[in-house]
């Protein structure tokens, strides 16, 4: 099969021929119809993060495809099913985190793309319990985004505690930015949309946003201010920089969701404001089966949409490219 495999974290990601995988006792093996493009495959391609992937692997946590082949003891997935592979591989189920409803905090998870084979791939492998159908009316193509940028701003939204009296600032509209701005829409907050390109704003625009700020020719924190300050913050971009002007931008009792994953992996934030002005700082990690399902609902019912440009495997280089320059409208699906 044809695969982007990582070799050397200083070396380019490689377009090979691979073994097709056999699906081991609880997994499936499935057909790849479509794997979006997130800046996480990026970071693990480069082992930019300080737990790294283990060489070599591919990358990809955005799968959707049919599945193929089944493995013993799989019960709920039969072969023909179009299912979604997302960043939480496997969880153990067994332990407080998993028990209680935060199986993304499981210390025995593995990650699709990171800790096993992912889903730039023409095939790969995913635990039963932990893959998710896709449902009728969603699309392969507009699945693929869904299943990582998708879910983990939809959590990142319920995180922030978005109500419709709330003004919601979304700092970097992209692949998750220009989903994070329709969920708190559908929150009923308001939203005030921030990033360095007019073009990522205009789009934010049509996608509902209230409010827009380019923070290449203003400050972010004095226009947020000037409209009383945000209620919650929620920073998709991958600088730190954005991460403090996000915390500047709230109102006293706000909250600053952390999302995004930068390379430079440090911010610097104050203790007495935070203090003082009653701040909550609060990091969101992707989302539940339950958190996916439910996205996949509000997309079904047309309450989202899904901005994405599709590319071949054989164009993973400029891909990764254009993400790292922010040249892409939002999300980049490789289809298969």
């Amino acid at each position: 099969m044809l695969a982007a495999v990582v070799r050397n974290f200083h070396e380019p990601i490689r377009i090979e021929e691979v073994d097709i995988p056999e699906p081991g006792e609880g997994q499936v093996r499935v057909k790849i119809e479509t794997s979006g493009l997130c800046h996480t495959d990026i970071h693990a391609a480069k082992g930019d993060w300080p737990i790294k992937p283990k060489l070599p692997f591919i990358p990809g946590h955005e799968g959707i495809g049919i599945v193929e082949a089944v493995g013993k003891g799989v019960k709920g997935i039969k072969e023909g099913d179009r299912v979604a592979l997302p960043w939480l591989g496997y969880a153990c189920g067994m332990c407080e985190y998993c028990n209680s409803g935060w199986e993304t905090l499981c210390e025995s998870q593995l990650n699709t793309g990171y800790s096993i084979d992912g889903t730039h791939a023409e095939y790969a492998i995913g635990y039963a319990k932990h893959i998710a159908k896709v449902p009728d009316g969603v699309s392969p193509l507009d699945a693929a985004p869904l299943t990582c940028a998708g879910v983990t701003t939809y959590k990142a939204v319920k995180m922030s505690g978005a109500r419709p009296s709330d003004l919601v600032a979304i700092f970097g509209i992209g692949g998750l930015g220009h989903l994070a701005l329709q969920y708190a829409k559908v929150a009923g907050a308001a939203v005030v949309a921030v990033d360095l390109f007019d073009e990522k704003l205009k789009l934010a625009k049509e996608l509902g946003a209230d409010y827009v700020v380019n923070a290449r020719t203003q400050d972010p924190v004095e226009e947020i201010k000037k409209l009383g300050g945000a209620d919650a913050a929620i920073s998709v971009a991958v600088a730190p920089k954005a991460f403090e002007q996000a915390f500047y931008s709230l109102r006293r009792g706000g909250r600053l969701v952390f999302v995004a994953l930068p390379a430079d992996n440090h911010v610097k934030l104050p203790i007495f404001e935070t203090v003082l002005n009653g701040i909550q700082v609060i990091g969101s990690i992707v989302g539940t089966r339950t958190d996916l399902e439910e996205t996949f609902q509000l997309h079904a019912a047309r309450r989202t949409k899904v901005v994405s440009e599709t590319r071949h495997l054989h164009q993973v280089h400029e891909a990764f490219e254009e993400v790292e320059k922010a040249q892409a409208k939002a999300r980049l699906v490789f289809k298969l």
